[in-house]
C-alpha cells in the first residue's frame, strides 16, 4: 500500500512539475512573441505562438495573440480559426469579438477587391499583383461570393456580441456605424451577386 501511495505522490509531483514548467515555458513563448509583434515581425511571432499553444492548447490569451498576428500577417482564414478558439476559452471576453469582426471585415474586402480569391479546395490565394492590375472588372465566382455574404454577416453577429458583451464601451456608435456600412454592403453584394 505505502508502494502505491508513493508512486501516486511521485506521479503526482512530476505531473504537477511538469505543468509548471509548462506554463514557464508558454509564458516565454507569448513574451518573445509580443516582441516580435511589436517589431512587425508576424511570422516570427506566430512560430513562437504556435509552439506555446503546442505547449498548452488551453491558454485563452496565446490563442487571441495568435489571431492578433495572423491579423497583422494578413492570413485571415487563421487568424478567424484562432479568434475562434480564444473566444471557446474566453467567452466573456469582449474585445475577442471585436477582433473577430474585424478580421472576417478585412478577410471579406479582400475577397472582394480581388486581392485574394479561392482555390479548388476553398482555401485562400493571394492574386499576383500583376494579375490583378490587369483585371478591369472584379468578377467574383459564386463560391467568393457566397464566402463574401458569409464573412460579412458573421462580422455583423460579431460587432452585435461585443457590444452586447462591453455594454458601456466608448466606441458603441462607432461599431454601430460598422455594422449599418457591412449591412449595406451585404445587400449590395447579394444585389450584384
Amino acid at each position: 500500500m505505502k508502494k502505491a501511495l508513493l508512486l501516486v505522490s511521485i506521479l503526482f509531483i512530476s505531473v504537477v512539475s511538469t505543468a509548471c514548467i509548462n506554463k514557464f515555458a508558454v509564458q516565454e513563448l507569448n513574451n518573445k512573441a509580443k516582441g516580435y509583434i511589436e517589431q512587425g515581425d508576424y511570422e516570427n511571432a506566430i512560430e513562437r505562438l504556435k509552439s506555446s499553444v503546442d505547449l498548452d492548447d488551453t491558454v485563452f490569451e496565446t490563442h487571441y495573440n495568435l489571431a492578433v498576428a495572423y491579423t497583422q500577417a494578413e492570413d485571415y482564414s487563421n487568424a478567424i480559426e484562432s479568434f475562434r478558439k480564444a473566444i471557446e476559452l474566453n467567452p466573456e471576453f469582449a474585445d475577442a469579438y471585436y477582433s473577430l469582426a474585424v478580421a472576417e471585415e478585412d478577410y471579406s474586402i479582400d475577397l472582394a477587391k480581388g486581392v485574394l480569391t479561392l482555390d479548388e479546395s476553398g482555401k485562400p490565394v493571394k492574386v499576383d499583383e500583376e494579375t490583378l492590375a490587369k483585371q478591369e472588372k472584379i468578377n467574383l465566382s459564386e463560391p467568393v461570393q457566397k464566402m463574401v455574404n458569409e464573412l460579412l454577416a458573421d462580422a455583423v453577429n460579431n460587432y452585435n456580441l461585443y457590444l452586447e458583451k462591453a455594454s458601456n464601451v466608448q466606441d458603441g456608435d462607432e461599431v454601430r456605424e460598422k455594422i449599418q456600412k457591412l449591412l449595406e454592403e451585404q445587400q449590395q453584394q447579394k444585389t450584384e451577386g
